[in-house]
């Protein structure tokens, strides 16, 4: 059995892959992000996002945030080898929407926002607000697992290496 420290250090790269792979998804392949969910209408990249590029010498960091930041300085850290270590995304279903960040290393979320609810009007709407709540932070929680559970489907297929890669590098190259 694997000591946990060191699977951690052995497979801690596959959470920035995954989230490197989501902006290839939403830029280049959005039908596969909407497997994960029947009633989404969007994902989106954010405001803000980190890349980092190891290098023999240290570790690049860039940090790329603000609402009119392009992200061609983040595009070109890709094609230098940086992987996305974490990214806001904006998550659409239905009519409601979701902002949240979230980090490759740990997978955490990190500053979520979630669709507005109705205001509490009387004590007995309590239980339903908080049922609402539940439902709201289960949604983006589940949408976010599959969507790891089909980029690891991927990852550890053939289709990974002749397909997704390529794929990814061709996007690279033309962007």
């Amino acid at each position: 059995m694997i000591d946990i420290a060191t699977a951690y250090n052995r497979y801690r790269f596959l959470g920035n892959e995954f989230l490197t792979w989501i902006w290839f998804c939403i830029e280049n392949n959005p039908a596969l992000i909407q497997q994960c969910d029947p009633d989404l209408v969007s994902l989106d990249v954010g405001n803000r996002m980190v890349l980092e590029n190891r290098l023999s010498n240290g570790i690049e960091t860039i940090s790329i945030k603000g609402d009119a930041a392009g992200l061609e300085e983040a595009l070109l850290s890709l094609k230098k080898g940086a992987m996305v270590t974490e990214m806001s995304l904006i998550y659409k279903s239905g009519v409601t929407q979701w902002f949240f960040g979230l980090k490759g290393e740990s997978l955490g979320f990190s500053g979520l926002k979630l669709p507005e609810t109705k205001t509490l009007e009387t004590e007995a709407e309590w239980e339903g607000l908080v049922l609402e709540k539940i439902y709201l932070y289960e949604k983006i929680f589940e949408f976010i697992q599959n969507l790891f559970r089909v980029f690891i489907k991927l990852r550890l297929s053939d289709h990974w290496g002749q397909d997704t890669l390529v794929g990814m590098k061709k996007w690279l190259q033309t962007t």
